[in-house]
């Protein structure tokens, strides 16, 4: 397996896994009421560089190393944790997928992130780059194995059938604004090419741009349509939606680029990864958009390569 291979399989592995299968469940906390001193044991008898702190439940703050260290300097290490905790706290939901923490980790540079239900909003968990690893190559380790396993009972469905022409469709609803159920369609897509007899390296580009185009959807519309053909030589794939349309393409083609809302980016979408990651895992693509009516997007996987 080439290195590019494991590059899109690493890629489409951090979009279909949630940060609850990656997250560590036992967390250990320190309460507001505790003293500098009882965060350093438990930092140092557990070896870790910082600590929520949690009270009933809810994730009140953070605290770490350096404000020890601080507390220290100042000599005042007996002081409350509730006076020298961070409270501008920088989170993950549980049901997000992997590939937004992933993101996270490179955008702040912090060492670990708490985790909450989105929900109840109560801690769950706490999720390192450790443990993004070690998900990571667990789940790639065990989806080789399936692959290889599959490869030679796999037959592609185009050798079977006899015709002058022959096309599969395929067409998922997208309901806006479902978060927890972003990337379930594309999932539906992947199980369907995988049986259709589709290479994995193949179905792999259209299930990562189908996702990134999924989530467009689910943010910023109140719902749309996928719409997918499989023919011999190519998979297009249409996604059609009655959203507030995209007022200037060419700034969303730019990495990094959202317009999500703030409420939007506190529920952990619009970290404007999605129209460049679509092109890049396309042959082909095409935009059309107008504001106030919605987008048109098409793009197309070639498989004669």
């Amino acid at each position: 397996m080439n290195e590019e291979v494991i590059s899109s399989k690493i890629q489409e592995i951090a979009y279909e896994c949630k940060v609850e299968e990656a997250m560590t469940k036992d967390v250990i906390t320190v309460a507001p009421d505790d003293t500098m001193v009882d965060v350093w044991i438990k930092l140092r008898d557990k070896r870790i560089s910082g600590l929520p702190v949690v009270s009933n439940d809810n994730l009140e703050g953070i605290i770490s190393v350096e404000d020890f260290i601080k507390c220290i300097i100042k000599g005042k290490k007996d002081e409350k944790v509730k006076d020298n905790m961070t409270t501008h706290i920088e989170f993950i939901y549980n049901d997000e997928p992997l590939i937004h923490a992933i993101k996270k980790f490179e955008k702040y540079k912090f060492g670990r992130f708490p985790v909450k239900d989105r929900d109840s909003k109560k801690l769950v968990g706490m999720i390192t780059k450790g443990d993004v690893i070690k998900c990571l190559l667990k789940r790639f380790e065990k989806d080789y194995y399936e692959e290889e396993t599959q490869k030679n009972k796999m037959r592609n469905i185009f050798h079977d059938i006899k015709s002058d022409k022959t096309t599969v469709i395929l067409k998922y609803d997208v309901k806006g604004k479902e978060f927890k159920k972003a990337g379930e369609k594309s999932s539906f897509l992947k199980n369907a090419l995988l049986r259709l007899g589709i290479a994995t390296e193949i179905t792999r580009r259209v299930v990562i741009a189908s996702m990134e185009t999924e989530m467009n959807i689910i943010i910023f519309t109140d719902g749309g349509e996928i719409t997918v053909w499989v023919e011999e030589d190519k998979i297009k794939v249409n996604a059609v939606d009655a959203g507030p349309g995209i007022p200037d393409i060419e700034k969303a083609m730019l990495p990094g680029y959202s317009t999500a809302s703030d409420w939007v980016r506190e529920m952990g979408f619009g970290a404007g990864m999605g129209l460049p990651n679509i092109k890049n895992c396309a042959d082909e693509m095409h935009i059309d958009s107008v504001v106030g009516e919605g987008t048109n997007l098409e793009f197309t996987v070639s498989l004669k390569k």
